[in-house]
């Protein structure tokens, strides 16, 4: 069993790219599709502990129906809004990555790299081209 678990949407480019620099340290994680096996309540409450956010912070906005469901009302409860995010999983911000080293809400991708028990083993180019990881497995600068 992996020491490595990704809160997965393969339809999302920065889960795409932070799931492919986990494989480039030579993990092989457990890769959750929470759109399809969203969390346990309890699961997505100790997630969003431990990423240390407040629990608007662990929402997504963009392409959800965030707007449509008013969840920018400050009279909503923490409650309330995991129990949104159940409702629609989609507005979990995504990816969420859990290693030994921590909990993070991976956005950029890069922040994945402060987490992984295992330095990257070679070059990393992000699906836009960007260049994160060197030859080397270095992280280049401003990545």
């Amino acid at each position: 069993m992996s020491d490595i678990t990704i809160y997965h949407n393969p339809q999302c480019g920065t889960s795409r790219n932070t799931l492919a620099l986990i494989r480039n340290s030579g993990a092989e994680p457990e890769v959750i599709e929470y759109l399809k096996t969203p969390p346990s309540r309890e699961t997505l409450q100790q997630l969003i502990i431990a990423m240390g956010l407040p629990v608007r912070d662990a929402m997504r906005q963009k392409g959800t129906p965030y707007a449509e469901l008013k969840l920018d009302d400050p009279a909503l409860s923490d409650a309330q809004l995991i129990d949104t995010m159940l409702a629609h999983p989609i507005l979990i911000n995504r990816p969420i990555v859990v290693t030994p080293l921590g909990t993070r809400l991976c956005r950029p991708s890069e922040a994945v790299l402060d987490i992984l028990p295992a330095p990257q083993q070679g070059a990393f180019t992000k699906e836009d081209g960007e260049l994160v990881i060197s030859e080397k497995g270095q992280r280049v600068a401003g990545a």
